[in-house]
């Protein structure tokens, strides 16, 4: 009897995808704590209608195309970007709101294309810009941190758009410190004026620094798990710093800190979490650390000059359509040729 011996590299009998998304969703885990800690019990219940919607929308769609359910309902992708999405979104955006984004980023970003794997676009990216463009309001509408407001009143307020007649509604309301920042400058403070005020209990905003911090613990902890490349996290990151840095020195009466910048907004879920998308983002090494150093830059225009105070999930949009033509010219040369 002949014996064939196996030589490395091996296929895996397990089903990687859901490894994959399994990580992540633990990566995610210390962040989702935090912005449940500072933001409230509303996190959680965002992430439960993401996450069911999300489920329902991906059984039909899968049916509808005549796709098995089990293992693309099991694998995990679903759930992933229901997460991002919901964790996207203020804490007490209305029920309908969730799941009209979870919709788009399911059915249209994501199946319309051809499903997993043939997406060109992050599907909760997609759906969060589309949320923020057909309704800033609600999409603005963030508490601030450390707001008094219980479990049952996040139900109520999501579930009927209707504050208790006990709470105050400027009270607990409150813009992000991108937000604050930009409007601040606006009109005509300075930056160190603009740091001296409460919202930022300090240098930088408490909850969102903290927030911020746990992503990138999560993305390390990908990192090291080597379930994303360590390329475009640290190009977004550098690409931002330096840009920010620039004109920092160059403006520091005018402009915000590197440090602010970094730690503020969606910048570590973005750089860690949304940029890192395998199918969407570039797939060459040189490629990827273009990609990344193209997101930090236009989050910095953006947030900077355009009309949006983040800038974060644009910026990954725009990197999205120039991937094919990234990874065309820095295709490595075939050996021999």
């Amino acid at each position: 009897m002949i014996r064939f011996k196996l030589t490395p590299p091996y296929l895996s009998a397990s089903n990687q995808v859901s490894d994959h998304m399994l990580q992540l969703i633990l990566a995610l885990v210390p962040a989702i704590l935090a912005l449940m800690w500072f933001f409230g019990m509303g996190v959680l219940i965002q992430i439960i209608i993401a996450s069911l919607s999300a489920l329902l929308f991906e059984a039909v769609m899968l049916m509808l195309r005549h796709k098995p359910l089990k293992p693309f309902l099991t694998d995990g992708s679903a759930l992933v970007t229901a997460l991002l999405l919901a964790i996207a979104i203020p804490p007490l955006a209305p029920w309908w709101l969730t799941i009209v984004g979870v919709f788009f980023a399911i059915v249209f970003a994501k199946h319309l294309y051809g499903g997993l794997g043939y997406n060109p676009f992050n599907p909760a990216m997609a759906a969060y810009v589309l949320l923020l463009i057909s309704f800033p309001v609600e999409m603005t509408s963030w508490l601030a941190v450390d707001a008094p407001v219980t479990f049952s009143t996040a139900v109520q307020v999501i579930a009927t758009e209707q504050w208790p007649t006990t709470i105050q509604l400027d009270a607990v309301s409150a813009a992000t410190p991108l937000d604050h920042m930009k409007t601040q400058l606006g009109l005509g403070l300075t930056t160190d004026a603009v740091l001296m005020q409460d919202i930022y209990a300090g240098n930088i905003g408490k909850g969102w620094f903290w927030v911020n911090l746990f992503f990138a613990l999560g993305g390390l902890f990908l990192l090291y798990r080597k379930v994303i490349y360590w390329h475009i996290p640290v190009a977004v990151l550098s690409g931002l710093f330096i840009i920010s840095a620039i004109t920092w020195l160059l403006s520091p009466e005018t402009t915000a800190s590197p440090l602010f910048h970094l730690f503020s907004g969606g910048t570590m879920i973005g750089a860690f979490f949304i940029a890192t998308d395998p199918v969407s983002g570039a797939t060459t090494h040189l490629g990827r650390l273009i990609y990344g150093a193209g997101i930090g830059i236009l989050t910095y225009i953006i947030r900077t000059w355009g009309g949006y105070p983040d800038g974060i999930a644009f910026a990954v949009l725009l990197m999205n359509m120039l991937v094919p033509l990234i990874d065309y010219y820095t295709q490595p040369r075939v050996y021999g040729s």
